[in-house]
């Protein structure tokens, strides 16, 4: 068995919750809730899903972990004048998925970085972490790379849903 595969399966067992992996996640879990809802990462949690997306290990490559609150989103309860019986409060869904909002939030956070695409790591029953893959559009060792040199051209690319994410919103696969 390769090495891909090997990490792989060791994903999927932490992921299925098989009882040696089940505690790891727990624990992994735990420290994630304590620190910021955007943390940069040294190297990704899951190197096979990352270099799918794109990802390699070289400058220029950057990966950010995002924490979003889980659920349809908050909707205010009507509080003056005449209400509908049901206020319109409940039953409401995102129009944007869950994903996309990470990818969005980390843009904002490094302005200076593009997204280049992200991957979930893992949830709770409050919380969704993905791991966001971003490029310096800047640094000579992504201006050199053919494939990563293609992205830095579109700017801004998150914000008009050309990730993958982005386009699964928009029903485009």
């Amino acid at each position: 068995m390769s090495a891909t595969n090997r990490i792989m399966e060791t994903f999927q067992k932490a992921y299925a919750g098989v009882e040696g992996f089940k505690e790891f996640y727990k624990q992994r879990l735990i420290q994630w809730r304590k620190e910021e809802a955007i943390t940069r990462v040294k190297k990704p949690t899951n190197p096979v899903r990352a270099r799918e997306l794109g990802y390699k290990a070289k400058q220029g490559f950057i990966i950010v972990r995002v924490r979003v609150r889980k659920g349809s989103g908050k909707h205010t309860r009507p509080n003056k004048g005449r209400r509908p019986s049901r206020m319109g409060v409940r039953k409401l869904k995102r129009r944007i998925s869950i994903q996309v909002i990470a990818e969005q939030r980390a843009a904002r956070k490094y302005p200076n970085l593009e997204v280049l695409n992200s991957y979930w790591v893992g949830e709770d029953g409050q919380h969704k972490w993905y791991e966001v893959i971003m490029i310096d559009p800047t640094h000579p060792a992504i201006l050199n790379d053919k494939e990563a040199s293609k992205i830095v051209t579109d700017t801004r690319r998150v914000f008009r849903g050309r990730t993958s994410a982005g386009k699964k919103s928009r029903g485009l696969r």
